[in-house]
Protein backbone atom coordinates (compact mmCIF):
# COMPACT_ATOMS: atom_id res chain seq x y z
CA UNK A 1 0.00 0.00 0.00
CA UNK A 2 1.30 3.37 -0.97
CA UNK A 3 1.70 5.87 2.05
CA UNK A 4 -0.86 8.39 0.38
CA UNK A 5 -2.99 6.02 0.95
CA UNK A 6 -2.28 4.93 4.20
CA UNK A 7 -2.09 8.67 5.51
CA UNK A 8 -5.92 8.82 3.64
CA UNK A 9 -7.08 5.60 5.96
CA UNK A 10 -5.23 6.93 8.59
CA UNK A 11 -7.57 10.17 8.94
CA UNK A 12 -7.37 13.92 8.01
CA UNK A 13 -4.55 14.38 10.38
CA UNK A 14 -2.04 11.92 8.30
CA UNK A 15 -0.22 12.58 5.05
CA UNK A 16 2.60 11.00 3.07
CA UNK A 17 5.03 12.57 4.83
CA UNK A 18 3.56 11.64 8.49
CA UNK A 19 3.49 7.23 7.09
CA UNK A 20 7.09 7.98 6.00
CA UNK A 21 8.00 9.04 9.76
CA UNK A 22 5.84 6.38 11.02
CA UNK A 23 7.72 3.70 9.20
CA UNK A 24 10.91 4.99 10.65
CA UNK A 25 10.25 4.49 13.96
CA UNK A 26 11.34 1.80 15.79
CA UNK A 27 8.39 1.68 18.47
CA UNK A 28 4.63 2.73 17.44
CA UNK A 29 2.42 3.24 20.17
CA UNK A 30 -0.03 -0.03 20.37
CA UNK A 31 -3.64 1.31 19.40
CA UNK A 32 -1.80 3.36 16.20
CA UNK A 33 -0.45 -0.59 15.45
CA UNK A 34 -3.37 -1.81 15.79
CA UNK A 35 -5.22 0.66 13.34
CA UNK A 36 -2.34 0.13 10.80
CA UNK A 37 -2.68 -3.78 11.05
CA UNK A 38 -6.06 -3.48 10.33
CA UNK A 39 -6.02 -1.21 7.32
CA UNK A 40 -3.28 -3.43 5.96
CA UNK A 41 -5.55 -6.38 6.87
CA UNK A 42 -2.08 -8.17 8.63
CA UNK A 43 -1.87 -9.56 12.06
CA UNK A 44 -0.40 -7.18 14.70
CA UNK A 45 1.74 -10.28 15.16
CA UNK A 46 2.80 -9.59 10.89
CA UNK A 47 4.14 -6.35 11.46
CA UNK A 48 5.56 -6.79 15.06
CA UNK A 49 7.97 -9.55 13.79
CA UNK A 50 8.64 -8.26 10.28
CA UNK A 51 12.45 -9.14 9.15
CA UNK A 52 13.59 -7.70 5.81
CA UNK A 53 15.80 -10.57 5.73
CA UNK A 54 12.52 -13.08 5.86
CA UNK A 55 11.22 -11.63 3.25
CA UNK A 56 13.80 -11.57 1.09
CA UNK A 57 14.59 -14.83 1.28
CA UNK A 58 11.00 -16.36 1.06
CA UNK A 59 10.63 -14.13 -2.17
CA UNK A 60 14.33 -15.77 -2.96
CA UNK A 61 13.38 -19.32 -2.54
CA UNK A 62 9.89 -18.47 -4.38
CA UNK A 63 11.59 -17.77 -7.70
CA UNK A 64 14.49 -20.19 -7.37
CA UNK A 65 12.38 -23.03 -6.41
CA UNK A 66 12.79 -26.16 -8.54
CA UNK A 67 8.86 -26.44 -7.40
CA UNK A 68 6.92 -27.22 -10.46
CA UNK A 69 4.23 -24.71 -9.31
CA UNK A 70 6.16 -21.91 -9.61
CA UNK A 71 6.83 -22.64 -13.43
CA UNK A 72 3.13 -21.33 -13.83
CA UNK A 73 3.86 -17.87 -11.91
CA UNK A 74 6.91 -17.41 -14.72
CA UNK A 75 7.60 -18.16 -17.83
CA UNK A 76 10.81 -18.35 -19.02
CA UNK A 77 10.86 -19.38 -22.58
CA UNK A 78 7.43 -17.44 -23.81
CA UNK A 79 5.87 -19.48 -27.10
CA UNK A 80 5.28 -16.22 -29.25
CA UNK A 81 6.47 -12.25 -29.43
CA UNK A 82 3.90 -9.79 -28.25
CA UNK A 83 4.57 -8.14 -31.26
CA UNK A 84 3.41 -10.83 -33.49
CA UNK A 85 0.05 -10.62 -31.05
CA UNK A 86 -0.60 -7.12 -31.78
CA UNK A 87 0.32 -7.45 -36.00
CA UNK A 88 -2.14 -10.90 -35.62
CA UNK A 89 -4.97 -8.46 -33.81
CA UNK A 90 -4.52 -5.77 -36.35
CA UNK A 91 -5.09 -8.63 -39.18
CA UNK A 92 -7.60 -9.79 -37.65
CA UNK A 93 -8.90 -6.47 -37.37
CA UNK A 94 -8.45 -5.69 -41.03
CA UNK A 95 -10.22 -8.93 -42.13
CA UNK A 96 -13.50 -8.36 -39.96
CA UNK A 97 -13.46 -4.29 -41.82
CA UNK A 98 -13.00 -5.50 -45.08
CA UNK A 99 -15.80 -8.03 -44.70
CA UNK A 100 -17.80 -5.80 -43.33
CA UNK A 101 -17.39 -3.24 -46.07
CA UNK A 102 -18.31 -5.82 -48.25
CA UNK A 103 -21.29 -6.73 -46.86
CA UNK A 104 -22.29 -2.78 -47.13
CA UNK A 105 -21.47 -2.93 -50.53
CA UNK A 106 -24.10 -6.01 -50.96
CA UNK A 107 -27.14 -3.75 -49.07
CA UNK A 108 -26.17 -0.87 -51.23
CA UNK A 109 -26.34 -3.03 -54.43
CA UNK A 110 -29.63 -4.57 -53.51
CA UNK A 111 -31.36 -1.15 -52.62
CA UNK A 112 -30.15 0.34 -55.73
CA UNK A 113 -31.43 -2.59 -57.76
CA UNK A 114 -34.61 -2.30 -55.76
CA UNK A 115 -34.75 1.71 -56.31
Amino acid sequence: MKQEALAIALGEEWSQKKVSLLEQKEVIEENLLNQVAEILKVPVEAIKNFSEDSVLNIISNTFTSTDTSTLNAINYQPTFHPLDKVIELFEENKRLYEQLLASEREKVEILKSKG
